[in-house]
């Protein structure tokens, strides 16, 4: 029996339809994902941040994203927060330095760093990293925008990993005899997710948070015992523990592409089958 020309060709209109109808919602999808800041923005915290700042690494006071840290200091001092930013986040570091309004004799230039979780210096990509002050400045804010963080490097290589980002605030510039002036400080990180266009393959096995190894080995030593106490998020690591990059919107773009392919094999088969046995052509001929 030959085939229905009308069915044939309502079966291309039909695989044709559903074709273009996936390609519009897998870009439209990337599009959204890419371009809406509110599905981009992490998380913040509007809770109250600390109040209190370290002088050293090792006493750097831990800063959730999105959290506002202040301390009150001296000029001179060394001041130190710690945050944690994972795979895809590119952390931008906000700081505002309140100058006493008495009367200083000169300028002082003022400076922010971050550093990974190996201590390396992080190059800002933009923003106001050092800044001057004058005299009767009563404020000064600076700002250091970092690469997006990926999932794996090269060890050669200096790419900003997942783990503690260290914030260091001071003074550089700065007359004797305004050393121990009182300032206050605010600071603030926070990330914007930068989507799969910046993933690669590989992951550390471990993020870059100082003392980690150790607490590994010491989670599974003590595995087995019943009495294990529920392990707390150390300094500079999210509570919810790392993502390190399993999901990206990779995953929607392969599982898109797949459906389009299958969708083409059929559309280019149903191209080519041809319209069957003719009319005239008896059975088994």
């Amino acid at each position: 029996m030959a085939e229905n020309p009308r069915r044939t060709h309502g079966v291309r209109r039909a695989l044709t339809g559903a074709l273009l109808a996936g390609l519009t919602l897998l870009t439209s999808a990337g599009t959204a994902v890419a371009d809406d800041p509110s599905a981009s923005a992490s998380p913040v915290d509007d809770g109250a941040g600390p109040t209190e700042a370290g002088t050293t690494f090792r006493t750097a006071t831990a800063l959730e994203q999105g959290q506002t840290g202040t301390a009150r200091a001296s000029a001179g001092d060394y001041l130190y927060w710690v945050f944690p930013a994972d795979a895809g986040q590119r952390p931008t570091v906000e700081a505002t330095v309140k100058l006493p309004s008495s009367a200083r004799s000169s300028t002082s230039t003022w400076q922010i760093d971050v550093y990974d979780g190996l201590r390396r210096r992080q190059a800002c990509m933009y923003g106001h990293q050092t800044r001057k002050a004058a005299a009767d400045a009563a404020s000064v804010e600076l700002s250091c925008v970092l690469r997006t963080v990926r999932s794996w490097s090269e060890p050669w290589a200096n790419d900003p990993l997942p783990g503690s980002y260290y914030i260091r605030l001071t003074v550089v510039d700065l007359p004797a005899a305004d050393l121990g002036l009182p300032v206050g400080v605010e600071v603030k990180a926070a990330s914007k997710e930068q989507g799969g266009a910046h993933d690669v393959d590989g992951a550390l096995s471990e993020p870059l948070v100082p003392g980690v190894s150790v607490a590994s080995a010491g989670d599974a030593g003590s595995a087995g015992t019943a009495s294990a106490a529920p392990r707390v998020p150390s300094a500079g690591e999210p509570e919810d523990g790392w993502a390190s990059g399993w999901w990206t919107d990779r995953w929607l773009w392969t599982v898109g592409g797949g459906v389009l392919a299958a969708l083409a094999a059929v559309f280019g088969y149903s191209l080519t089958r041809g319209r069957g046995r003719p009319a005239h052509v008896p059975p088994g001929v």
